[in-house]
């Protein structure tokens, strides 16, 4: 069922309903593939959806309403990562002689449903890997190889050039072939 734009303007719950349901999955896929914690990518799905019904009066309707969500994700994303980045920053100091380079945790449960890797080691060094990233080539890489998403629909959502997302795909591939390549090398030689 498709959902009904002016509907949701006006502000219809069943219409808000019928959101969440057909576009619900794909907005919570992208937050996990942004930030690997199901708990933070619940709670930045909500966000999204709240953050909607509070400015669908702002949506243009020559867009496409995925497209306005995705954008939506991507903001709560990143507010997110800076949030995190901030925390860590002035948060209590770790102690000199970590030497956990990578801190990343990942749930205990974690299982993302774009990727199924064989063991929570892997994981953690592609999400580590991903993370180091730029954040435009993150985010395009996500889209495209979590989301399944085609160039044009990623070119509209980061609001750059088809030609732009080719560009980045093909530095975050490089960047994390790269860096894979790293951790393959060192975990062979233990």
């Amino acid at each position: 069922m498709e959902v009904d734009i002016q509907e949701l303007k006006a502000g219809n719950e069943q219409a808000f309903r019928l959101l969440i349901d057909a576009y619900g999955k794909a907005i919570f896929n992208l937050c996990l593939g942004m930030i690997p914690n199901r708990d933070d990518a619940e709670e930045l799905t909500q966000d999204v959806f709240i953050e909607a019904y509070k400015h669908i009066a702002s949506f243009r309707e020559g867009s496409h309403i995925k497209t306005w969500l995705f954008r939506i994700a991507l903001n709560k994303c990143y507010d997110h990562i800076k949030f995190s980045k901030r925390k860590k920053r002035y948060g209590i100091m770790q102690p000199l002689l970590d030497k956990d380079d990578n801190p990343i945790e990942l749930p205990s449960n974690f299982q993302h449903p774009g990727i199924t890797l064989e063991n929570k080691d892997h994981a953690k060094a592609l999400y580590g890997a991903l993370n180091a990233l730029p954040e435009n080539q993150h985010t395009a890489f996500t889209m495209y190889e979590m989301q399944g998403m085609d160039y044009k629909q990623i070119a509209d959502t980061m609001s750059v050039s088809v030609s732009a997302v080719e560009s980045l795909l093909s530095r975050a591939r490089a960047g994390l072939r790269k860096k894979l390549q790293d951790y393959y090398t060192h975990n062979a030689s233990s």
